[in-house]
């Protein structure tokens, strides 16, 4: 039988390869590589357990292996398991296959479609990945399990040690326990999801994957972070829902403050409204009060509501138009400024430098920002 696979296999992928530059013919050549690595692991799993289960039998190792034994055992036994094992794998696949679905339909029969597209589909995304791993391990526990008992090991020992097992790696592994339980709460309360950006455990980032045990990030360096649930005790979620554009711009202390709100405004009515970036606002960011007196400017608060994820592209977009359109209006944006004082009735004694302008303290035989020689 193996002769024979090993024969029909080597046929069948050398007539593949030889169209293997074709797309359609890449994937017909995995996925028939896949079913003969499959089918091929199931048989030798299966010849296995046959030795394994002839010399476990009543008479022990001095039972004699033939060629008869074997072929007699695979009859009885060998089928059976390649049955369980065969519907094991389909379950698994028709699991993967339609999981998804139930989940978005779950979603929509509890009214979760008033939330965005990008909310639905990480969520679903999320639970899916979630429900098809842990019932996948659960369909294989079920298959190893059955297995042994048709090779004719009692599995009773093995489920009561495992209980007793299970109890002391849970008192030996108090810190997977609470990665375990914290990540079923960050599941069932829905605070993040994969493809949502996030701030956890101090590290902000795209959330690539998230599971029962930990949650994987990948930050604008691109670095991968693995962080377990347990560590998590507040999660900043950037991406729910809608996203804000939320801006503090300065302007010099002579502008006029309600030129410069209506410029900004207009600026961000025209953004709004563009080809592109409508798609992206929902509101149009605009000049929402004098937020702060700042040592060298006033600042502007700017806001405005976004798509989820697009709040950094529109707020960027949004610089750049305000840039050009404080040019074109003559609105001065200010820079860092520093004021000397020398104190009560010296302001008109200082020294300045003939070649770089720069005042210095009386009596200086030197300038302190070029090094020019003072002249008093």
């Amino acid at each position: 039988m193996s002769i024979l696979l090993l024969f029909t296999w080597h046929r069948v992928l050398g007539r593949l390869k030889k169209g293997e530059a074709e797309k359609g013919n890449k994937r017909l050549y995995r996925s028939v590589n896949l079913v003969f690595w499959t089918i091929g692991g199931v048989v030798l799993v299966i010849i296995v357990l046959a030795v394994v289960a002839i010399t476990l039998s009543r008479q022990g190792v001095h039972t004699v292996i033939t060629s008869e034994t074997i072929q007699r055992w695979l009859l009885e036994h060998g089928i059976i398991i390649l049955v369980m094992i065969v519907v094991s794998y389909l379950a698994y696949l028709f699991l993967k296959l339609v999981m998804p679905q139930i989940v978005e339909r779950s979603l929509k029969l509890r009214g979760k479609e008033r939330h965005s597209k990008l909310w639905f589909k990480n969520r679903s995304q999320t639970l899916s990945t979630i429900l098809t791993s842990t019932i996948g391990i659960i369909i294989a526990l079920i298959a190893v399990f059955m297995i042994l008992s048709e090779v004719g090991i009692d599995i009773t020992p093995l489920l009561a040690g495992a209980g007793v097992a299970g109890i002391a790696i849970g008192f030996g592994a108090q810190s997977l326990i609470k990665d375990l339980l914290s990540g079923l709460f960050i599941l069932l309360e829905d605070q993040y999801n994969k493809g949502d950006v996030v701030k956890i455990a101090g590290i902000a980032g795209l959330v690539e994957e998230v599971n029962l045990r930990r949650t994987v990030l990948r930050d604008l360096d691109g670095i991968v972070h693995s962080v377990p649930n347990g560590e998590i005790t507040t999660a900043s979620n950037y991406t729910r829902d809608w996203a804000r554009v939320n801006l503090d711009v300065p302007v010099a202390y002579g502008e006029d403050l309600d030129h410069v709100m209506a410029v900004i405004n207009r600026v961000g009515k025209e953004l709004a409204e563009d080809e592109y970036f409508s798609k992206l606002v929902h509101t149009a960011p605009q000049a929402l009060r004098v937020n702060n007196f700042g040592d060298s400017g006033i600042d502007i608060k700017i806001m405005g509501e976004t798509k989820p994820m697009m709040q950094w592209e529109v707020t960027g977009e949004l610089r750049k138009r305000l840039k050009k359109a404080f040019d074109e209006a003559g609105i001065e944006i200010p820079w860092p400024h520093v004021k000397l004082y020398f104190g009560e009735g010296q302001t008109s004694e200082y020294l300045t430098c003939k070649a770089c302008s720069h005042p210095n303290l009386p009596n200086s035989r030197f300038c302190s920002n070029c090094g020019a020689a003072l002249s008093p």
